[in-house]
């Protein structure tokens, strides 16, 4: 059984790209260790994307929202720990989900967090990150420079946050741009090659993968390493992460 750390900001974060991975770690019988800025504070995914961001639509799907409510259940999401008390030895993998909401800068900007990742990092041990969870790689340093300098990594594509923000903004302001920088740029400005390292994989038309259709999904692997887009690729994501785990 492996020991796997996920911290949350307190809101905001992506119900899909958390209650999926962590639905799957549970079934393969893995360890699940939430972590927030406070021990003991209950998190709370972005509600928006349980009632429909917009006209009862573009939340989550039913299937990851019935997720959500099992997590919020958990004893382990119940009592998350600091991020000041992670030990990152004390863990076998580090998966890092995304959100694009407001409440999500106090995790994507912690730079105690992002201590606390560049050193699991320099383990060398499993490391998952999907949408904007890669920003938190982009930001951990290690010498000066990100963590992801010499990696192949994926993240939320500049043409899904500017779809998504151009098709809202008239009702919802600035909901879907959660920096002034969309979430590629700033990703491939920490490579050392971006042409070459950044992944931004096939445009659709917003299809989501799902327990028995994995098509839509799309998921880059580099050794320790994995990245995925968005939370319509979180099937495929947790999937692998877990298959990972189990070859470790």
């Amino acid at each position: 059984m492996a020991r796997v750390l996920i911290p949350l900001p307190d809101r905001d974060f992506d119900v899909t790209e958390v209650a999926v991975p962590w639905r799957m770690l549970r079934d393969a019988g893995h360890e699940v260790v939430f972590a927030t800025e406070e021990a003991g504070t209950r998190p709370a995914a972005d509600p928006l994307l349980l009632t429909g961001v917009l006209f009862g639509r573009l939340g989550a799907e039913p299937e990851p929202k019935a997720f959500y409510a099992e997590l919020t259940a958990a004893p382990e999401f119940r009592a998350p720990i600091a991020w000041r008390e992670i030990e990152p030895g004390a863990f076998d993998a580090l998966l890092l989900a995304g959100g694009h909401a407001p409440g999500m800068r106090q995790y994507l900007g912690s730079s105690l967090l992002q201590s606390k990742v560049a050193t699991f990092w320099g383990l060398e041990r499993l490391v998952g990150a999907i949408c904007h969870g890669v920003v938190v790689l982009a930001r951990a340093r290690q010498h000066d420079r990100s963590v992801l300098y010499d990696r192949q990594t994926t993240c939320l594509p500049k043409y899904l946050e500017r779809l998504a923000y151009y098709s809202t903004a008239w009702k919802l302001g600035k909901y879907y741009r959660t920096y002034p920088t969309y979430v590629e740029d700033e990703v491939r400005s920490a490579l050392r090659e971006p042409k070459r390292q950044f992944e931004r994989g096939p445009m659709g038309g917003g299809a989501r993968d799902s327990r028995d259709d994995l098509s839509p999904s799309f998921v880059v692997e580099d050794g320790t390493y994995l990245s995925a887009r968005w939370p319509g690729d979180a099937y495929a994501f947790g999937r692998r992460f877990v298959e990972k785990l189990d070859e470790a």
